[in-house]
């Protein structure tokens, strides 16, 4: 091999080391945004966190992401329910998404939607976070 062939070479490596450090970012621990992961933010997701009538209660739950799952790959809840949703990453770097009620956060952010009708939404990662990111999905299920 040529001098010059082996520069190039060198330098494709490292151009494609560097791109594969950058694409998996679930291997990347962020902890500079976690105000709302304290022991006191989490709540049972069927537990209400405030009594209701026929109109729903309001239900304050946190969902932990790490390599490469959510803590809950289920959450129930009831027609009417106000919910408050944040996503707490213990592992990596992640996203929650849950498009049929127009939610997308990141690390330590809360999104509080009501759920007006029964069905099956499904939630995952938002963030491309590497090998296992496929796996990061989950259902809300509203009776």
């Amino acid at each position: 091999m040529k001098k010059g062939n082996k520069k190039t070479y060198l330098f494709v490596a490292l151009v494609a080391l560097a791109a594969f450090f950058v694409l998996s970012a679930c291997g990347k621990n962020n902890d500079d945004n976690n105000a709302s992961s304290s022991p006191d933010a989490t709540a049972s997701a069927s537990a209400p966190a405030s009594g209701g009538a026929a109109g729903g209660s309001t239900q304050e739950i946190t969902l932990h992401a790490k390599n490469f799952e959510f803590d809950q790959k289920e959450i129930k809840l009831h027609v009417g329910d106000t919910v408050k949703l944040t996503l707490a990453n213990t592992d990596g770097v992640h996203g929650l998404e849950v498009p049929d009620f127009d939610v997308n956060i990141k690390n330590g952010e809360t999104a509080t939607f009501t759920v007006d009708k029964a069905g099956t939404y499904d939630f995952n990662c938002s963030v491309q976070c590497g090998s296992g990111h496929d796996n990061m999905v989950g259902q809300i299920i509203v009776e």
